[in-house]
């Protein structure tokens, strides 16, 4: 497999007590997206803040795109990865959306025509266009994550991460974001990962890891890992709706497929009724 990331015994401490993360060894595929989800405390941000080498490993490997992160290598690196975080106010620079995706860019010296070409490239990619000459504190949280991920993606990086970038916004924004995601993940040159507490999203990825307090418990496909109810519950995770609704329609007298996704719900109940 070609793995873009590959993490070994990778372990950190905030307070050279407890470990936020323990011994953690994971590989991610190259233009995969991958969820990594667990409750508050269970080290899944602390795992992206060390992939950007916003933190210091304590021991542990970390290879990124064949390079291993390091004080040297890590401006190559970080050249490489993008990141959204939860809230898109604390990336905000620009007095207009316009202004705030070129903010990137006016740092690495692109040139005024090219740049351009760009910012209106990366608005229309995130549905912004419209927006360009607005202030961005005056967007909706949904809009106002757009923003934040069209500036990140104008400098163009191999991998992009969200840390938990649907947490903060409402039911609407949570679902224009997350079909971003699924649009972005179209574009097989660019990995995506995304830390969550959300099983619905976990559902639409590729792979999932699963951690618990700073351990990664389970990892894998989501249709091999979230009919794992139990296990998902002992550490205060849920199961996706399809699965409980196939659970209640079993009750019933309906049996369906398991399926941890809505589109494969409603597939299994359309074959369920041609079969009567």
């Amino acid at each position: 497999m070609n793995h873009v990331i590959e993490v070994k015994n990778l372990s950190f401490s905030y307070d050279n007590e407890n470990m936020a993360v323990d011994g953690v060894s994971f590989s991610i595929e190259k233009g995969s997206y991958t969820t990594i989800v667990g409750h508050n405390g269970s080290g899944k941000s602390t795992i992206a803040k060390l992939l950007m080498g916003l933190l210091e490993k304590k021991s542990g490997d970390i290879v990124i795109a064949g390079l291993e992160l390091t004080q040297e290598n890590l401006q190559k690196i970080r050249s490489q990865i993008g990141i959204v975080f939860q809230n898109p106010d604390n990336q905000f620079i620009g007095s207009t959306v316009r202004d705030d995706i070129a903010f990137g860019l006016e740092n690495h010296c692109v040139e005024q025509d090219k740049m351009d070409n760009i910012i209106n490239e990366f608005a229309s990619k995130v549905k912004m266009t419209d927006y360009l000459n607005s202030e961005p504190t005056k967007l909706s949280g949904g809009q106002k994550q757009r923003v934040a991920i069209a500036g990140v993606l104008a400098m163009k990086p191999s991998i992009l991460i969200f840390d938990e970038a649907t947490s903060m916004l409402d039911p609407q924004g949570k679902d224009e974001i997350k079909k971003l995601i699924r649009e972005l993940h179209q574009d097989e040159t660019i990995t995506i990962i995304s830390i969550t507490h959300d099983i619905e999203e976990v559902s639409k990825s590729d792979d999932v890891i699963v951690m618990d307090q700073g351990h990664i418990v389970m990892s894998g496909k989501p249709q091999e890992i979230l009919v794992r109810e139990k296990e998902l519950v002992s550490i205060k995770l849920d199961i996706p709706f399809s699965l409980k609704m196939q659970k209640a329609l079993k009750k019933q007298g309906v049996n369906i497929k398991e399926t941890v996704t809505m589109e494969g719900l409603v597939e299994e109940l359309c074959q369920y009724n041609l079969k009567k």
